[in-house]
């Protein structure tokens, strides 16, 4: 009963998340979110400083893809070497490249040009969904997934939640700081990864019961 609970809920968020993006980018489309992007870049950058700028820049380099690939390598050995597990690895894999593959696809369908206003760092591409933003959702949301049940006392679960929270968000506001992401890529990054950690989490749920009901019913025969 606990995991079709889960699972519902695992359901309800992806959808969830997919109405959520699609909503944004019809507004996108429609032109009727850029009063909305400016304001909030206009109060996000309205406190520039050198020294927030040298943070905002080391949080952008964090959710940066060799650092990501480098933290995806870690927690693959990690995940090997130290919990034994199996299914996991191909989980993370699977969250972590297909969310990349679809950032790739989403932003060559959407074809959103960078805001020009006020630009701190320079880069290329196309701009919706942020990158940066579907790499901080999908890595450190399925590590908080995986990690979940090693840690017991809700201390230690509070302490994961929000050290990935404050990574997720610090490194979506990083780019909007930064001057290369309007508010709307990143909210649509969020979007975006949290449909698809969630339905690769459904599945992996899904196949695991199956797995454990299948060897169970071995057994007892």
């Amino acid at each position: 009963m606990k995991l079709k609970s889960h699972l519902v809920l695992a359901y309800l968020i992806s959808l969830s998340s997919i109405i959520g993006f699609g909503l944004l980018s019809l507004l996108i489309s429609d032109q009727k979110i850029i009063y909305f992007d400016r304001a909030v870049i206009k109060v996000i950058q309205g406190s520039e400083s050198i020294f927030l700028t040298r943070i905002m820049k080391l949080f952008t380099f964090i959710g940066s893809a060799p650092v990501v690939a480098v933290l995806s390598i870690l927690t693959l050995i990690f995940l090997y070497k130290v919990l034994h597990h199996r299914l996991e690895l191909i989980l993370f894999i699977y969250a972590v490249i297909g969310s990349a593959i679809l950032n790739g696809i989403l932003k060559s369908f959407f074809h959103r040009m960078r805001p020009d206003l006020h630009r701190l760092i320079e880069i290329g591409g196309y701009s919706f969904p942020s990158g940066h933003a579907m790499n901080a959702f999908t890595v450190y949301g399925i590590l908080s997934f995986l990690l979940w049940r090693h840690i017991t006392g809700k201390w230690g679960r509070g302490v994961l939640i929000f050290g990935s929270m404050v990574m997720i968000l610090a490194i979506g506001i990083s780019r909007i700081y930064l001057g290369v992401h309007y508010p709307s890529d990143i909210i649509g990054g969020y979007f975006a990864s949290c449909f698809w950690i969630t339905t690769a989490i459904l599945f992996f749920q899904f196949y695991k019961e199956k797995r454990y009901n299948k060897k169970y019913k071995s057994k007892a025969a």
